[in-house]
């Protein structure tokens, strides 16, 4: 069979070859819409194998769970866009797959493996514990966790810095004279909301603030994923949220009560990440280094390819505090 050239993918999509390269190499130009037509098609047509089999280009699978995606560009699908930039600098090539919330359930292969289409797997997002380990018991390519861990599966991670990150972010507002702060955060629905919390946690002990049962608040239904935001009788002085679109959410819950930001009550947020479309809050945060994080887990996965006995470790990539106008 002939080898499969990005002018056939062009014809069969419709586009021109330019079109079809600036897709497959993440560059810039292409909606999301024609990339995935143009991603898809290469599959089928078997693209990707060819590329593989004259070791040209490392094909990457990015799966990331449909709870996390939307209507408008989540935080995931930002990273997702992060991971194709970073991609062609490293030689290879990365295609989305939806985790299906029934695959998940039913524990069933992602399709790009059951075709033997890529040769590593990033999984963004937290999902089941029972899908990951039967995942990594079925698979002989290397998995990649990016934005979570699990114990099992830490070695194989790379995620942003939360527990340091928002401690020094709480930190930041006792430099500015808050005492009375509570995190706003569901800390059983995801690692990185845990791992939030505890650096919070830990600035408020080593500074014996009160931190009273009320003022660890959650913020969302567990199963749904739906902001669920209810202000507590004893008011805090500041509110530490787990990310940037909790922190606009409560914004609107505060100023519908008649509490003004930041003169009456200050909101932080984490991310620096707010989908298009949410009103600008102005939100001090912590930004999440989205870059730093594709990189760190493509040079990762492209490591576990060419070296399948390399020392395993968890990757932790730093963010920064930046200020806006939030805090007094």
């Amino acid at each position: 069979m002939a080898k499969v050239r990005m002018l056939d993918i062009a014809n069969q999509v419709g586009v021109s070859a330019v079109t079809v390269h600036n897709a497959l190499t993440g560059q810039k130009g292409v909606s999301d819409a024609v990339r995935d037509r143009i991603i898809n098609t290469a599959r089928e047509m078997g693209y990707f194998q060819d590329q593989r089999k004259t070791g040209s280009l490392k094909s990457i699978a990015v799966i990331i769970s449909e709870k996390y995606l939307a209507d408008y560009t989540t935080f995931y699908w930002k990273m997702y866009q992060e991971l194709m930039r970073v991609a062609p600098d490293k030689n290879c090539m990365v295609v989305a797959e939806i985790l299906k919330h029934e695959v998940e359930d039913s524990l069933k292969l992602p399709r790009c493996v059951e075709e033997n289409a890529v040769e590593g797997l990033i999984i963004m997002g937290e999902i089941s514990r029972e899908y990951i380990s039967s995942l990594k018991s079925r698979v002989k390519i290397p998995v990649i966790i990016m934005d979570f861990y699990y114990k099992e599966v830490a070695d194989d991670a790379v995620v942003s810095d939360g527990f340091y990150g928002m401690y020094l972010l709480t930190e930041y507002l006792y430099e500015k004279g808050y005492r009375n702060m509570a995190y706003v955060g569901s800390i059983h629905a995801t690692s990185s909301i845990m791992d939030r919390y505890c650096g919070f946690h830990r600035a408020v002990l080593e500074h014996s603030l009160p931190h009273p049962g009320e003022w660890r608040m959650e913020d969302r239904n567990l199963k749904t994923g739906e902001i669920l935001l209810k202000l507590p009788k004893d008011m805090p002085e500041a509110f530490v949220c787990n990310c940037d679109m909790v922190a606009s959410y409560l914004i609107d819950v505060l100023r519908k009560e008649g509490y003004r930001v930041p003169e009456d009550v200050a909101v932080v947020g984490f991310d620096n990440y707010l989908y298009p479309g949410l009103p600008n809050r102005n939100i001090t945060t912590y930004e999440v280094n989205m870059k730093g994080m594709a990189e760190a887990a493509l040079r990762k996965v492209i490591g576990r390819i060419e070296d399948p006995g390399a020392m395993k470790r968890i990757d932790f990539v730093a963010g920064h505090i930046v200020e806006k106008g939030s805090v007094r």
